[in-house]
């Protein structure tokens, strides 16, 4: 236990009973939280480590809770590499590549495109969204790459979130599909929310539990046991593209969430270490939200999926 900590000591009520309940009653800590400080070996009963949460405990026994130091809420800035694609007093395009997480969350505290962007513009950026996701109006996965546009300002930051809500937002995503779709261009509509079964994925939902979603694709390149499509949103919902291609039967190859990659496939993405769901933010559009006029971006493939699509033709 290190020295920055606040430290909780007594002794156990009355009541005695499951150490968990005991501890929770006699330190203002919620069970869970006691449970989750004690995996982490910060309890002590009687200068001995207590793990087992069910453990009966009898009044009076003597309790240490060392509870660490809140992590700080606010981004720090990082020197982190960015791609800028386009940049003014209100706003960033950034083309964000493969594993950067977009803002800090639990588990991703450091090392995201927030902490990046606030070293690159010193600290300039909206702050409607929050201390721990300044500038923020969407989003693309860890694993997707491609362009993000960020707020600087407040006004910005309004103008472009009305936009985002309003649907006029041009976005199109290149992807790497299994199997071929039929018919090659088509429409995907089907509401979206979280899964029941599992809180890690999305789901399509009936009509009025989830929010409405519409893609539209087209397929670019017939590939070997897979095909190129191009996804345009109409909309802009969680992990959009990847529950409506696997809902028709193509899902994106690498997933790991939503689809199984192809046996014939897999070998060549084990070859190529290809481990992400291939789908890459490739045209941005909208309009400037300060200056006026349209604003439209292109970001040609990364590389892992430009090999990964060589590999597919031959």
């Amino acid at each position: 236990m290190g020295g920055n900590e606040n430290i909780i000591e007594g002794l156990v009520g009355p009541e005695g009973g499951r150490l968990d309940k005991a501890l929770a009653d006699a330190s203002g800590l919620s069970r869970e939280r006691v449970k989750a400080l004690m995996s982490e070996g910060r309890v002590t009963l009687e200068g001995k480590p207590a793990s087992q949460a069910s453990l009966k405990v009898v009044p009076g026994t003597a309790f240490v809770i060392a509870v660490p130091a809140p992590a700080p809420a606010e981004a720090v800035a990082q020197d982190i590499p960015l791609k800028v694609v386009f940049e003014d007093e209100y706003l960033i395009v950034v083309d964000k590549p493969a594993g950067l997480v977009v803002h800090p969350a639990a588990g991703n505290l450091d090392g995201t495109l927030v902490n990046a962007l606030l070293h690159h513009c010193q600290g300039q950026l909206s702050g409607i969204g929050g201390v721990a996701r300044p500038g923020i109006v969407h989003r693309i996965d860890k694993d997707t790459s491609g362009l993000l546009v960020v707020a600087k300002t407040d006004r910005a930051h309004e103008g472009l979130a009305t936009q985002f809500a309003d649907h006029s937002i041009t976005r199109a995503y290149n992807a790497v599909v299994a199997g071929l779709p039929v018919p090659l261009a088509g429409t995907v509509t089907g509401a979206i929310a979280r899964s029941a079964v599992n809180r890690k994925k999305m789901a399509l939902v009936e009509d009025g539990r989830g929010k409405h979603a519409v893609t539209h694709y087209r397929t670019l390149e017939r590939l070997r046991g897979a095909a190129l499509v191009e996804c345009r949103l109409k909309t802009g919902r969680t992990h959009q593209v990847r529950v409506h291609m696997s809902s028709i039967g193509h899902a994106l190859l690498g997933d790991p969430v939503y689809g199984r990659t192809p046996s014939t496939i897999r070998p060549i993405l084990q070859r190529l270490g290809f481990s992400r769901q291939a789908l890459h933010a490739v045209e941005l559009g909208f309009i400037h939200p300060v200056k006026g006029g349209m604003v439209h971006f292109v970001s040609p493939l990364p590389d892992d999926m430009r090999t990964l699509i060589d590999e597919l033709r031959q």
